[in-house]
């Protein structure tokens, strides 16, 4: 069980990899924004994946921070870009 975690958690940051991509070319804000949002809900994943692989719960704390904050950027930034300052 805890190799098909570990190649989970590694298909996870393989599955983030291309949206860089996305992050670097746009076209607008706000593709890069759910490129972002997503790249973080990917290595969330990855670090749960990992965190029962190494048998360690801090990974999970760290993920689960990463995901919180993620969010919350998320929504700074939409409410920054409906007022239109970009």
């Amino acid at each position: 069980m805890s190799a098909a975690m570990l190649w989970l958690a590694v298909a996870e940051i393989a599955l983030a990899l291309p949206l860089l991509g996305r992050l670097a070319a746009g076209p607008a804000v706000g593709d890069r924004l759910v490129a972002l949002n997503t790249i973080a809900t990917q290595c969330t994943l990855a670090l749960a994946a990992f965190s029962y692989v190494a048998g360690r719960s801090f990974y999970m704390d760290v993920g689960l921070w990463l995901s919180s904050f993620s969010y919350l950027g998320t929504i700074v930034w939409a409410r920054y870009l409906e007022r239109g300052f970009l």
